[in-house]
């Protein structure tokens, strides 16, 4: 594979970060917004986002790359 294709599609591939709900609007403006992190957060426990979301005391963070693997995961039918 090309170099110049392997450095897009890191590029395009979230990193490990890990951001607190209100900073979500500012890497990833369209979806999901703030009141729909909030719905995914308190129903974690039964729609399969639980290992996404991370709590530091009263903060609530997104494990970016974990959140996008939980949507891959619902596509392809829980598996």
């Amino acid at each position: 594979m090309p170099q110049q294709a392997l450095a897009e599609i890191q590029q395009s591939q979230p990193s490990n970060r890990f951001i607190p709900v209100p900073k979500w609007k500012d890497y990833h403006p369209e979806w999901p917004t703030e009141g729909g992190l909030r719905h995914l957060i308190f129903h974690k426990d039964s729609n399969g986002f639980a290992s996404a979301f991370k709590k530091v005391g009263r903060i609530i963070l997104i494990d970016e790359q974990e959140f996008f693997n939980c949507i891959d995961r619902k596509n392809q039918g829980g598996k």
